[in-house]
């Protein structure tokens, strides 16, 4: 599992008090970064071969300001040519948000999806969640 701690930000509040609910969704991409340099190292955005194909994100609780939030990340199911992430927020260890992400190894060059390497499979097998 990849784990990043984020600080939440002022401006990132809404009218409510609370996080803004599209923050989160900010805040899970920026938690796949250990799987994206899986795929390229440098995370040079030209070179990475993923497209982002969907994502889902669930509103436990209430996220506020001035309160670190641990974002957990970890690989669900594997496809021929994707895989499923999933992430949780925790704040003040609380299950906040919770998410899931299906990310497709992609040849851009092409313009279609290819099969996912073994090498980068075995890898992120090893931070396989177990149901």
């Amino acid at each position: 599992m990849f784990s990043m701690t984020v600080s939440p930000r002022f401006y990132e509040t809404d009218a409510f008090g609370h996080i803004n609910n599209i923050v989160v969704a900010g805040w899970f991409e920026t938690g796949r970064e250990g799987i994206f340099r899986v795929f390229t190292p440098e995370l040079d955005p030209k070179k990475l071969p993923l497209i982002l194909a969907r994502i889902e994100v669930d509103f436990v609780a209430q996220i506020y300001y001035g309160k670190d939030v641990e974002i957990r990340t970890g690989i669900g199911d594997f496809g021929r040519t994707s895989f499923t992430v999933l992430q949780e927020a925790w704040q003040e260890g609380a299950l906040v948000a919770r998410g899931r992400a299906v990310q497709v190894y992609f040849n851009h060059a092409a313009q279609r999806s290819e099969p996912l390497p073994d090498s980068a499979r075995e890898q992120l097998a090893m931070h396989q969640l177990k149901a």
